[in-house]
């Protein structure tokens, strides 16, 4: 286990190095100027001559190759820059928004999981019936609705029409966490669960199984101690590109919702130019989705013989 884990270490260097040069060349590729954007934004009309001091002071005048080195041996460092527009230190800007993002990401893979788990599996158990038809509808319902109008369907019904929740974020986080959960969650357990009802159904049709059933075993008992011990492999696969997907991809819901997370920062950033501020949301999402796949990794390799040998024989 330590030499495959030292072997998924290694491979993962280059990956996140590719993703730091990569962010960091299309970021000043993508044109606009900061600084003077910066000064626009308060209002200030100022000289090219203090323009250009401020480049200077920033080191946006130095060629690109440059100003990457001086901000990979940063990070390396444990310096990520000075925020341009708040001009506080960027680690602490994202250290704070990301205890929220973090809370809306467990809360919607809790949600997803115990909702599409026992979905997928009756699904699969009432294969062709009536029940099976209602939930592969509802879930294709679900999984054409893009994040943004599952959102505003929700915020109707649930804030606008029935007074039930907040539209957007308060000082009361158990209701504010709600609604942007359930938009989270729509499209995911959606998905989810037509694909454990794929997976059940498949282990279902194998010879274990027609066995099991022969020697007179409970369908339960076979659904639950067999059947999910042989998908857990497919489950855990859906939950960590869950984890993956939400980390990146909340932006829009926290916007809507106006939820103070690491996805609302990346966009307040993005409209202002920020350029330390993405660097660093970027990169500390690379390093958290990597590290969730290295995990993963790490499951597969304990919970299938199969993963073991290969890695061994490699």
């Amino acid at each position: 286990m330590g030499k495959y884990l030292f072997k998924r270490l290694l491979q993962l260097i280059p990956v996140l190095l590719g993703i730091t040069f990569l962010s960091f060349a299309m970021m000043r590729l993508a044109g606009g100027d900061a600084v003077t954007y910066m000064y626009e934004n308060a209002g200030a009309a100022v000289s090219q001559e203090i323009i250009d001091e401020t480049k200077a002071e920033y080191g946006l005048d130095q060629p690109f190759l440059v100003q990457y080195m001086k901000w990979l041996g940063g990070m390396l460092t444990g310096d990520m820059g000075e925020s341009y527009v708040s001009h506080r230190d960027v680690f602490d800007i994202f250290i704070s928004k990301l205890p929220a993002t973090l809370l809306l990401t467990v809360s919607s893979i809790l949600l997803t999981v115990l909702i599409a788990l026992p979905l997928g599996i009756l699904s699969a158990v009432r294969q062709n019936k009536w029940i099976d038809y209602l939930i592969r509808f509802f879930s294709f319902i679900g999984n054409s609705m893009p994040n943004f109008f599952a959102a505003l369907v929700l915020m109707y019904f649930l804030s606008v029409r029935w007074n039930l929740l907040p539209v957007v974020t308060t000082d009361d986080m158990a209701k504010s966490l709600i609604l942007p959960t359930l938009t989270l969650a729509v499209s995911m357990v959606s998905k989810y669960t037509r694909q454990i009802r794929a997976t059940v159904l498949e282990e279902l049709d194998k010879d274990y199984v027609t066995g099991a059933r022969a020697r007179g075993v409970r369908g339960s008992v076979i659904i639950w101690k067999s059947v999910m011990k042989s998908s857990m492999l497919t489950i855990i696969t859906l939950l960590a590109l869950s984890i993956g997907n939400l980390l990146g991809g909340t932006a829009i819901v926290e916007n809507i919702f106006m939820w103070d997370g690491v996805g609302k920062m990346a966009v307040d950033a993005i409209n202002m130019r920020d350029y330390p501020v993405i660097q660093a949301y970027v990169e500390w999402m690379a390093i958290i989705y990597v590290l969730v796949n290295l995990v993963t990794d790490m499951i597969y390799h304990y919970l299938d013989p199969r993963v073991r040998l290969r890695g061994e024989s490699a």
